[in-house]
């Protein structure tokens, strides 16, 4: 039986670590579920894998579009499916691993989705609108179309907003409805969910340390580096988690110093949802890392629970 991987949890948990630790043993390769990372060159801000852990473990489905491309739920669930496919074709086994909870389940729940493409004119016409009369008028309009999305959405997020909103007004199914019209997991699939945690306070001090982390890397230049490509502060990619904050320091809405503590807040913010988003799951099987005694261990422990169904590398 084909076995799936799945190693989900909130930034900054250390979901990366334990991937590639248990990808190395036993023969994996990951595939990105990460919303973000899917985008070129948002590296920095997006904490894509280094060119030495690609070399040690192949990755797929990071740099895939451009920043102000449309991409979706289904154009991911589409690509990380072929890209599965294709792990387990050079007999290797595939390990999904990321924080975007809808990308993960659209895959291993198999989520139906209505063929509604964009419709350049209708996002003109909302983005006029919320530019009128605010983004929150907006968002009120999602929530009485289809609440159940809405809820999920950040009001500020318009392009978000937008893309569920004009799938309501394009007579279809609400992407709510879409989701849940889902036929279950693959049959043929042993499906293997581990969901990563830590003591709430250590978590938000990691994802301080990371956001200096980034800041220290060049992150303000590489959202400078976008905006002299010509993308907008209000393209998809510079709505993303920290780069629109950067990018509002930069145009002089913000100073340095508050442009990062609001993404330390926003990004605690995003990892609570994500929390409350996984912990709905009850195929995921919770790994405290503390607890375990690291990444190393937690690593260890997923590849014991996969025996009989993985084999480890003698060498590892």
């Amino acid at each position: 039986m084909a076995v799936l991987l799945v190693i989900a949890g909130p930034t900054a948990v250390g979901k990366s670590e334990v991937a590639m630790a248990v990808a190395r043993r036993l023969n994996g390769e990951i595939v990105s579920a990460d919303s973000v990372q899917v985008y070129r060159y948002l590296d920095i801000g997006t904490a894509k894998p280094t060119p030495a852990e690609r070399a040690a473990v192949p990755h797929h489905l990071i740099d895939l579009v451009d920043p102000d491309e449309e991409y979706t739920v289904a154009d991911f669930q589409h690509d990380a499916r072929l890209a599965i496919a294709a792990v387990r074709e050079r007999g290797r086994l595939p390990v999904l691993v990321g924080g975007s909870g809808l990308y993960i389940r659209a895959v291993v729940r198999n989520y139906a989705f209505a063929p509604t493409g964009p419709d350049d004119t209708l996002r003109r016409k909302l983005r006029r609108e919320a530019e009128l009369h605010g983004a929150e008028a907006l968002y009120r309009r999602l929530a009485e179309a289809d609440p159940v999305t809405a809820k999920k959405i950040h009001p500020n997020d318009l392009r978000r907003v937008i893309r569920a909103l004009e799938v309501c007004l394009q007579g279809a199914k609400p992407l709510s409805q879409q989701a849940a019209a889902t036929p279950g997991p693959d049959p043929g699939e042993k499906l293997f969910m581990f969901g990563l945690t830590m003591p709430r306070d250590l978590l938000y001090r990691r994802i301080g340390e990371r956001v200096d982390r980034m800041v220290e890397n060049g992150l303000v230049q590489e959202v400078q580096s976008l905006l002299d490509r010509g993308y907008s502060r209000k393209s998809k990619a510079m709505m993303s988690l920290g780069y629109r904050r950067i990018a509002d320091s930069l145009c002089g809405d913000l100073t340095l110093e508050e442009a990062v503590e609001l993404i330390k807040r926003d990004t605690r913010r995003f990892a609570k949802r994500q929390l409350t988003w996984f912990k709905r799951d009850e195929d995921i099987r919770w790994l405290d890392v503390c607890a375990e005694g690291g990444p190393v261990r937690t690593a260890e422990n997923i590849c014991r629970q996969l025996a009989g169904y993985c084999q480890a590398e003698e060498n590892t």
